[in-house]
Order: C-alpha cells, then structure tokens, then sequence
C-alpha cells in the first residue's frame, strides 16, 4: 500500500491535518432506474417531485438522496459534517454524468434530472470525462487541500479519471474497503452522528476490495 493512513482529529489544533481544507467528492446516485422514474412521474403528487417541477425545482442532495436512499443520505450528512472547504470553494460536490462536479446545494429541476439519466458514467465517455476532468484539474490548482471520495473505489467509473489528475491527493474512509452501499451509508451516519471522523487513506494503492466488514444495522 503506498502512503499511510492519514488521521483525522476534528477540532484539536495540533494535528496537521486539523490545519487542511477538505473538500468531497460524492458519487452519484443512479438517475435512470426506477426510483428516477417515480420521481419524475408527472402524476406524482408527494412534496418532492412537486417541487422538482416547479420553478424552483429541489437541491442535487435531495434529489439524490431519494435516488439512492441510505447510501447517499450518509454520504452527503457526513460531508456536511466534516467539509473544511477552501473559501469561495463548496466543500460537498457531487459527480455527475455530464456536468461535471456540482455542489451539492445546486438546485435542479425534473428536466435536468432525466438528462443525467441519459449519459452513461464510463471512464472513456467524452460526455462525462472531459466535464470532470476539467472541474477536478481547477480543485487541485489549491495547495493544502484533500479531496476525499465518498464512493466506491472497486471501479474505474470514478477512479481511472480522478487518479489521472490527483495522484496521491485522492483519498477515500479506508472502512469503505469490504463494504457495501447500505453498509457505507449506516458508517457514515453512524460517523457524523457520533462527531467522529473516519480515516483516510490514498486511492493509489490502496486494497480496493477486501473481506467483507461485520454488518451494520440501518440507523433510522
């Protein structure tokens, strides 16, 4: 494994890493499956996809957090917990097929919603690739800055485009190793909940699959 684990101490001001800004990366939800479909359904009377038709349309982090449920209803509490954002830098972005990285605070409305369904996430697709290449390249340019991602390292979905620009600067929960989709989003709830942040470790090298972790039960 090359580089060591790195250490986070939330709030004490002699640890280094204290002294970072810190900034997610959150993977996205899936936008064309069939919880997509009811949340687009024009005859969908529940508040959210009332909203998302409307003018004002609903936050990214909302829309995917009915997208994917638990695993990214963890995944964005627990940025909003522990981001240390750069200033004028959001500190919870979200990957997305075709437009890059977006903060998660970003509003949509249903018709931008059905686009990101349309575009596949694949390493070598110009459409996702060349937006998010692009909006990483612009993070890296600040110093003293970690960019963690909160998403599966077992693919080069994301992997294979944000190691070819960040290196060793790309880390991720080194928990997430064995762990699947509902597990990860119950450790992070479970984290910010709690006040205590995970370890990090960098991507490049790191064990991406291993035994399976013990269980969680679903926090409520």
């Amino acid at each position: 494994m090359t580089g060591s684990a790195i250490a986070t101490a939330p709030g004490n001001p002699g640890d280094p890493a204290a002294t970072r800004s810190r900034v997610f990366l959150l993977s996205p939800a899936h936008c064309g499956g069939k919880r997509a479909a009811v949340l687009l359904n024009q005859q969908a009377s529940f508040p959210l996809a009332r909203r998302l038709r409307s003018t004002s349309g609903v936050t990214l982090g909302e829309a995917f957090s009915f997208l994917s449920g638990l695993y990214f209803r963890g995944k964005l509490t627990y940025a909003r917990s522990f981001a240390r954002p750069p200033r004028g830098t959001s500190g919870v972005q979200v990957i997305t097929t075709y437009r890059g990285l977006l903060p998660a605070d970003t509003r949509i409305r249903a018709e931008e919603l059905a686009e990101f369904g349309q575009v596949d996430i694949k390493s070598d697709h110009p459409s996702y690739r060349t937006p998010l290449t692009r909006d990483i390249s612009a993070l890296a340019q600040t110093t003293q800055l970690d960019m963690i991602l909160l998403g599966s390292v077992a693919t080069g979905k994301y992997i294979d485009v944000l190691l070819e620009v960040l290196g060793e600067r790309l880390l991720f929960p080194k928990d997430f190793v064995g762990r699947g989709d509902m597990s990860r989003g119950a450790l992070l709830l479970r984290a910010a909940r709690a006040g205590k942040e995970l370890d990090y470790e960098p991507v490049g090298g790191a064990i991406r699959r291993g035994r399976r972790a013990p269980r969680l039960g679903q926090p409520s």
